[in-house]
């Protein structure tokens, strides 16, 4: 029985031995971590690997859909888990005041001019573009600011159009990535 649905035998899908491999060593993890004398030999696994896990893709594979909302759940247990430690080995108000601090980080580069928020590629090279990136940002200020209601999966799957000359790519998602800890941290 597989883990997941499969796609049809003429779709790509997300290649079967890649993640059935990758959930093994993420419950070895999981379990490992649950036990504070976890030996060494657990495979050390962070929410953030989770995030930034990529498979191959591969004719009758697993449902890429399936498959991401399960690395989701997956994502979100560990960081719960690296949340409560973090907490636990720092005290409430050093742990508050640190999320507090990675917020502004994002707030600061958030309140840049529009147009301006991050480098840009040369005009011959695709960015993100900058209007798509811009009214995101100008959500992600009101969620810091205001308190306006965003969820972690509209940071985890918001996409942007190409552009040429638009904004650099890796800054935008380093951003991203701060957004979804910080979200994750104060949960």
């Amino acid at each position: 029985m597989s883990t997941f649905p499969r796609t049809r035998k003429s779709e790509l899908g997300y290649d079967t031995e890649q993640v059935d491999e990758f959930l093994q060593t993420a419950r070895r993890a999981y379990d490992g971590g649950a036990d504070d004398a976890a030996s060494d030999s657990s495979p050390t696994l962070t929410a953030a690997d989770i995030r930034h896990t990529a498979f191959s893709m591969k004719k009758g594979g697993y449902s890429t859909s399936h498959v991401d909302a399960a690395l989701e759940r997956l994502e979100d247990a560990f960081a719960s888990r690296e949340r409560e430690a973090k907490r636990a080995a720092m005290g409430d108000t050093e742990w508050f005041e640190q999320a507090r601090t990675t917020a502004q980080v994002i707030l600061n580069r958030l309140e840049r001019p529009v147009g301006e928020r991050f480098e840009r590629v040369s005009f011959l090279t695709y960015g993100y573009n900058k209007g798509d990136v811009d009214r995101f940002a100008t959500r992600l200020s009101r969620y810091f600011q205001d308190g306006r209601p965003m969820s972690v999966e509209e940071v985890r799957t918001v996409t942007f159009r190409p552009q040429r000359g638009g904004y650099r790519e890796v800054q935008v998602d380093l951003l991203l990535d701060g957004v979804t800890d910080v979200m994750l941290a104060v949960r």
